[in-house]
């Protein structure tokens, strides 16, 4: 009797894994082969990201129609995001309470959370990767990074601060740090609820402002020194 066989399932393994990201940079492939670039141009926000969604899906089913819905929504929204954004960081840069995102090279991906570090699962496939994400960021703020100027600082659109190095001066490839704010920062009340201070404080520097005296903030790595 002949031994069963067996179809492995995507998303199980890193062979599947690996699959997956074939099958992504296919689909990818194949997108910016069929862009109308002359069409496109007619289109803006919204509506290009839902025609180019159309043409991704159509793909998804041509190449993989065995593809359940969630990793063909999966696999949709991680070439949208290479296409459009900032590729694997698009996850990150989405996720609420992730405060600082530290890349040191394609595999090793740490996130502040919570107050507390931790590895991600989210990867780039390789130092060129890498580059093309960093490249994308500098150049939408009219920067270049290359062995020329190895280092840059920049910001992205919801303001987080970016600091990128690559060789000769980073050792081990490419590293990125993206600082992130909180969307709502905190303001008096909320201040004196914690009980960072006291009334009387409060109103010692409601003073100092109103007579625009000089006033020094400290305070350690993510302790929100920035002004409101």
């Amino acid at each position: 009797m002949a031994a069963p066989t067996h179809t492995p399932t995507r998303g199980r393994g890193a062979s599947s894994e690996l699959d997956f990201e074939s099958l992504k940079r296919l689909i990818h492939g194949k997108l910016v082969e069929k862009l109308d670039l002359s069409r496109l141009g007619d289109l803006q926000g919204d509506t290009l990201r839902r025609e180019i969604r159309l043409v991704v899906e159509h793909l998804c089913d041509t190449e993989n129609p065995l593809l359940n819905r969630s990793e063909r929504e999966r696999l949709v929204e991680e070439v949208l995001d290479e296409t459009f954004g900032y590729g694997p960081l698009e996850i990150l840069l989405k996720e609420q309470g992730v405060a600082d995102i530290m890349i040191n090279g394609p595999k090793n991906v740490f996130i502040e959370k919570n107050g507390r570090i931790q590895k991600s699962e989210v990867t780039f496939r390789d130092n060129a990767h890498l580059m093309q994400i960093l490249d994308r960021i500098v150049s939408r703020v009219g920067r270049r990074i290359d062995e020329t100027s190895p280092m840059v600082d920049a910001r992205l659109a919801d303001g987080s601060r970016v600091n990128a190095i690559i060789p000769p001066l980073a050792l081990d490839g490419p590293s990125l740090t993206i600082r992130r704010f909180g969307s709502k920062p905190l303001g008096l009340e909320d201040l004196l609820r914690f009980g960072a201070f006291t009334p009387e404080i409060a109103l010692l520097l409601e003073g100092a402002i109103k007579a625009r005296l000089n006033i020094i903030i400290s305070g350690g790595t993510g302790s929100e020194k920035r002004p409101c």
